[in-house]
């Protein structure tokens, strides 16, 4: 059984070497990642990892290491102590290699899915997840809308801030419905790409008892970003 699960981002700009001149402005997001990556290796050495992006559904092994060279610096990761030849590997991924490392969790496996995946098939994931990666950790990965203010990357939205107010508000109360509840359409007209990971959560808790901490919700890059610890009590 999964008894916890935090929720973070992936933006690159999360690893030093990448932000750069950006570091003290990603410090608190940075520092918040780190937090909820060190309470999951609190109740789990091994995770598993939901995250968005990709073409077509895929699977990263704990074998798997790789670098964020295609993001401009090449730092190293890998999804368990065990090392071979870097590979191309998604983000999200890639952000759970670093998170890994930096907690001290043993291993993980990563389930990437593309951003339009249906809702109604977040059940059937969260299910095939929990058989499969029993007593593991939960991380889940991905971004709010990234269309908050003209400079955005997304370009502004009148909507987004009032869509990520109500993203924060269903992570810090264990809100199941609210997130099952997100309209993929308007997720992919805001640029949201973490709607379906955080749909798996939101299917895996529902029948259970949950209490949840939001550690950081804000945009500070014209993307929102949400950090969140759901444990079962």
């Amino acid at each position: 059984m999964i008894t916890r699960a935090v929720v973070v981002p992936q933006p690159p700009l999360l690893v030093p070497e990448i932000a750069a001149g950006a570091r003290e402005s990603t410090a608190e997001l940075r520092a918040a990642c780190l937090a909820a990556a060190g309470r999951l290796a609190e109740t789990a050495d091994r995770w598993v990892a939901v995250g968005a992006g990709e073409e077509t559904v895929s699977v990263t092994p704990p074998s798997a290491c790789g670098s964020f060279r295609g993001y401009g610096v090449d730092v190293g990761v890998g999804l368990s102590g065990r090392t071979g030849a870097p590979a191309e590997l998604p983000l999200s991924a890639l952000i759970t290699g670093w998170l890994r490392e930096r907690a001290g969790a043993a291993e993980a496996t990563v389930h990437s899915f593309p951003v339009d995946t249906p809702a109604d098939r977040s059940a059937k994931a969260a299910e095939l997840i929990a058989d499969r990666h029993p007593g593991h950790g939960l991380l889940v990965l991905g971004d709010g809308a990234n269309r908050h203010g003209p400079r955005s990357p997304g370009g502004e939205h009148e909507k987004a801030p009032a869509f990520d107010a109500a993203v924060a508000k269903a992570l810090a109360t264990v809100d199941a419905d609210a997130l099952l509840a997100l309209d993929a359409d308007f997720c992919t007209e805001l640029g949201a790409g973490g709607r379906f990971p955080w749909q798996v959560l939101a299917s895996l808790a529902r029948g259970g008892t949950w209490t949840a901490e939001l550690l950081y919700s804000d945009a500070p890059f014209g993307v929102g970003y949400h950090v969140a610890v759901w444990t079962r009590a």
